[in-house]
């Protein structure tokens, strides 16, 4: 920063009040276009940069963000903080991390600010052992955005991909080649298994679509979406007396686990298996054979998630909850289209 620019220097320099330039620096109030174009022409000619410490201070805030996630050892939580982070840190904050193990206990204590509201100014929240009621009973004060499949309540932000209609695409990318015994790993089929049962959802909706009906012992449940359940799945999916010819696996994690029993019991992919995971993790664009996935726009989520979160911390009323669906696309690959593709931008 130019030494001794001020943020009134910026506003006569643009033609605006003070409190104009702050709407533009902080994002926290609407501006038209050509104001917002008028003051960051200023902003860059000066060389203004607005003290984040002093704001913070100033406003009672600690500068800093949570984000809870259950695993840190889950490449997709890896992948989506390191949006989160970098986001976070274009607008001056700090992330403070904590993982759960899904313990709902240890979860909650993230809802009630407590003696924590010192350490962060709001929550970026990825629930595992909480349900939806348990949300209701949130400090009402704390800012929260929530990922995951908890929809919102009017009091926080839900940012996250439409699990039913994703599913439904990837079920029906292997219905489309002709597989008619297509399996599901995943399910859960208890309270806080939301997102699995919206990817069952999805799972059975390709099958209704298609006119045929789904075969009930091809759905297994899994207690994690991780490497071990998938292999174990896919183990006991092989010794049924029909088995499957294509699987629909609720994370990448699990079809890579699949993929290990498939070519330990000497099956081909997708000759023999078609196999399509989720969450399009990097390790499945290098695995061999690469896995054709779910991929959610991850950067969308974690700058959405940070935008969401940073203007309910400076809004002086209560912000509205919304409901924001990501994008997301299939990316057919070498697990289900037998050819071989590692690109820079895993496609």
């Amino acid at each position: 920063m130019a030494k001794g620019v001020t943020l009134r220097d910026v506003a006569d320099l643009a033609g605006v009040s003070s409190r104009t330039v702050s709407n533009v620096v902080n994002g926290y109030a609407p501006v038209s276009e050509a104001t917002r174009a008028r003051v960051q022409q200023a902003v860059d000619k000066l060389g203004y940069r607005p003290n984040v410490l002093a704001r913070n201070l100033a406003a009672g805030r600690s500068g800093q963000i949570a984000v809870v996630v259950p695993y840190l050892d889950t490449p997709y939580f890896a992948e989506l903080l390191q949006g989160i982070i970098r986001a976070a840190r274009v607008q001056g904050y700090n992330v403070l991390i904590d993982q759960t193990d899904g313990d709902a206990e240890h979860e909650k204590l993230f809802l009630s600010r407590g003696s924590q509201h010192l350490l962060f100014d709001g929550v970026i929240f990825s629930p595992l052992g909480l349900a939806q009621s348990d949300l209701s009973e949130r400090d009402p004060s704390l800012p929260l955005v929530v990922l995951g499949e908890r929809v919102s309540d009017g009091g926080f932000d839900h940012v996250g991909i439409d699990d039913v209609a994703a599913s439904l695409e990837a079920t029906e990318h292997l219905l489309g080649l002709g597989r008619r015994r297509v399996a599901a790993i995943g399910d859960q089929p208890y309270r806080t298994g939301e997102a699995a049962q919206l990817r069952t959802r999805g799972y059975r909706l390709a099958h209704e679509r298609a006119g045929l009906p789904v075969r009930e012992e091809l759905v297994v449940s899994t207690p994690r979406f991780n490497r071990s359940d998938g292999a174990t799945a896919m183990a006991h999916l092989l010794d049924l007396e029909e088995p499957p010819d294509a699987v629909f696996c609720y994370s990448d994690l699990v079809a890579l686990g699949a993929l290990h029993t498939l070519a330990s019991r000497g099956l081909r992919v997708p000759e023999d298996v078609a196999v399509v995971g989720y969450d399009d993790i990097e390790d499945g664009r290098y695995s061999n054979p690469s896995v054709t996935t779910v991929s959610p726009d991850k950067k969308v989520i974690a700058e959405t998630a940070v935008e969401r979160l940073l203007r309910r911390i400076g809004s002086s009323t209560p912000v509205p909850g919304m409901e924001i669906r990501a994008p997301h696309r299939l990316i057919p690959r070498a697990s289900t289209t037998g050819r071989q593709v590692a690109t820079a931008d895993g496609s």
